[in-house]
């Protein structure tokens, strides 16, 4: 004997048995079209809104991925490391800010400043985006405006487009007046420069000029080429060349030793040997010390040249090349491991201007104790030199340091370090572009830190994240350390005394 409800289920089934094929049939299709309409409302969610646990997980301090049109993790990756540097987004908000006074606002996605300090700005959390990952295709477009034509289906390099982006800013100022036209009588009323701010020597007022339109990118620095005769001494002007970063080549590595960042800025800035060059404080000398004023020909000897550098951005694009060629000409890549630490101190690799003998003395006397740190008479020197000099290896380098301190990311520790007490060029790391593969075929990927809470944006994140395209992640601070690095960004870190000089430079 059953129970009630189960005799009244047993019930329920023997009459759908007895109801024939037919009926069994129309039953089964209904409950078929329930279930297509709640598959297609669960698929309409899903695009409407997404995953849930993406959307959680983007709360957590993540960034937005982009999406890969192909073959564009080379854009992907150097737009992802871009967005790490606040000094860079800031100078496209500055340069972007004629734009919004424009009538037509049609025309402001015609610019690349435009179009990428929004990408920049979706890519560190600065603007509310409802997507988890953005298409920056637009970037693409804009290019070929600039008569770039970039393949999104063709393999590129990530270093390459920086050189394209930092070029293509530079024609786009280029391009706009630098001085106020004579009809823009709204302009000629309101003078961007007060009266107060420059004059001439003459005591005439300068007409307004913008200051805008004659600022650098913040990638921009120069260097010097320096050559010096070996026989007499004689140096030649100073050239000056300008860079948007730093290519190094890596050198030959030395078996049980290390490969840092410091062998390659050293390798970079060494001192070669030029021969066969026209010497005219040698030929001078030789024809003075001719009789009857007879005509000789011009000496020729061997000069030393070195690169050093003049102007140091304030932030800095490290290129580490790994390119190399087989004796039969192929194309290689080179895997080697470069050590990079998160501080970065350029205060040795700096040129400085020679003194005088006779005014040196004085100068070193009265400032023996403000001579920067690897300087020798104020004047830079190479690292191996200073190392010769002191007798002992110094206590900090560039990529090499106690593994204590490699193992930590914050403050810069500068108390343990009496060298380096009061480096003037300090940089902090804020991205890290790595290729895997080889010259043929790889992808790019890009550490880099998570931006900083809205309640302190001025602040510098400890926590970094792993970028492949539309893939974040939480990255620790030793599994960068152990990547292989092909791209650094590096932003300068400026004390207070320099943050006071740069507020008073900007008020005058």
């Amino acid at each position: 004997m059953l129970p009630g409800g189960a005799a009244e289920a047993d019930g329920v089934v023997r009459r759908l048995l007895r109801a024939g094929a037919a009926a069994r049939y129309k039953a089964m299709k209904n409950w078929g079209v329930i279930g297509g309409v709640a598959a297609a409302l669960a698929a309409g969610m899903y695009v409407l809104w997404g995953p849930i646990t993406e959307r959680k997980r983007r709360r957590k301090g993540l960034v937005p991925g982009l999406l890969n049109l192909g073959n564009t993790c080379f854009m992907n990756s150097l737009l992802q490391g871009l967005s790490s540097c606040p000094s860079f987004i800031k100078w496209l908000e500055e340069f972007t800010a004629q734009y919004k006074t424009d009538q037509n606002q049609s025309t402001e996605h015609q610019y690349l400043s435009v179009t990428l300090l929004h990408l920049l700005r979706a890519l560190s959390c600065q603007e509310v985006m409802e997507d988890d990952v953005l298409d920056a295709s637009c970037l693409l477009e804009v290019l070929r405006m600039y008569r770039w034509q970039i393949s999104s289906f063709e393999e590129q390099d990530a270093h390459e487009l920086f050189h394209v982006l930092t070029s293509s800013l530079e024609d786009e100022r280029d391009r706009q007046p630098r001085v106020t036209h004579l009809f823009d009588v709204h302009s000629l009323e309101q003078p961007e420069i007060t009266q107060k701010q420059i004059s001439c020597r003459t005591r005439g007022s300068l007409p307004p000029v913008s200051n805008h339109w004659k600022s650098q990118h913040p990638f921009h620095g120069r260097l010097t080429s320096n050559m010096v005769c070996k026989h007499c001494e004689h140096q030649s002007p100073v050239r000056y060349d300008n860079f948007d970063s730093l290519s190094l080549s890596i050198p030959a590595a030395v078996w049980g030793r290390p490969m840092t960042l410091d062998h390659c800025l050293h390798h970079f800035i060494s001192s070669e040997s030029v021969k066969d060059v026209v010497c005219d404080n040698c030929t001078k000398i030789r024809a003075e010390g001719t009789l009857n004023g007879q005509s000789i020909e011009n000496q020729r000897t061997t000069f030393v040249k070195q690169l050093k550098l003049g102007k140091l951005p304030q932030c800095l694009c490290i290129h580490l090349q790994r390119l190399s060629w087989s004796n039969q000409g192929t194309p290689l890549k080179r895997h080697e491991h470069v050590q990079f630490n998160e501080f970065l101190i350029m205060d040795i690799y700096k040129y400085r201007v020679p003194v005088h003998k006779s005014s040196q003395n004085e100068l070193n006397q009265k400032h023996s104790e403000e001579t920067a740190p690897g300087t020798k008479d104020g004047i830079a020197v190479k690292p191996s030199d200073a190392e010769q000099s002191s007798g002992t290896k110094p206590l900090f380098m560039n990529g090499a340091c106690s593994p204590s301190f490699l193992m930590s990311s914050g403050t810069f520790p500068l108390a343990t370090f009496p060298e380096c007490s009061s480096p003037v060029y300090l940089y902090r790391l804020m991205a890290v572009v790595v290729h895997h593969g080889d010259m043929h075929s790889g992808h790019f990927v890009t550490y880099r830190r998570s931006p900083p809470s809205p309640k302190n944006p001025l602040s510098v994140s400890s926590q970094w994240l792993w970028i492949s395209d539309d893939t974040v992640r939480k990255a620790s601070w030793q599994e960068v350390l152990s990547s292989s690095a092909y791209l650094l960004f590096y932003e300068r870190v400026h004390s207070r005394v320099q943050h006071q000089s740069l507020e008073l430079r900007a008020k005058e």
